[in-house]
């Protein structure tokens, strides 16, 4: 088993990773043309900030201080599809396809702090996430779906 101070950096990682969903969600929600786009990526922030005071909480109970912020490779993640949005005239596909990378990486996160010997607590609560984020991951990708086929459509 890892020791408490291990578990409180696993756990303010996946905030971090969380915090990142959380706000490219909303970015994404921004950058989108279709209002029902919109809806589902505010939707999913909503949902994914309910997940980060879940895991701010566990760090309190655990005597530690979660971390407040997103990490680097999120704000650049983010800024990437900034970029892309402008230059594709707010293309709800390429929104889409940069929200579901994200979602990849969530998925990797959580998989890695499942892979540590986590106290049964802890190990509950990150399994319990990770089933919000592959629904998450998995209805970004039905999304994505339905955009590609109305797009092969006009």
């Amino acid at each position: 088993m890892i020791d408490n101070d291990d578990v409180i950096a696993i756990l303010n990682d996946l905030i971090e990773t969380s915090k990142d969903g959380e706000e490219g969600f909303r970015i994404s929600a921004k950058n989108a043309a279709d209002a029902r786009l919109k809806d589902f990526f505010l939707r999913r922030s909503k949902e994914v900030s309910a997940s980060v005071l879940e895991l701010q909480n566990q760090v309190r109970a655990l005597g530690g201080e979660p971390v407040d912020s997103t990490s680097i490779g999120g704000i650049l993640h983010r800024r990437w599809i900034d970029i892309k949005t402008a230059l594709t005239s707010n293309d709800n596909l390429a929104v889409l396809n940069e929200t579901e990378r994200g979602e990849d990486a969530a998925l990797a996160a959580y998989r890695l702090a499942l892979e540590q010997e986590l106290p049964a607590d802890v190990r509950a609560l990150i399994l319990r996430q990770v089933d919000g984020v592959k629904r998450n991951h998995n209805l970004v990708k039905h999304m994505r779906d339905i955009y590609e086929a109305e797009a092969a459509i006009h």
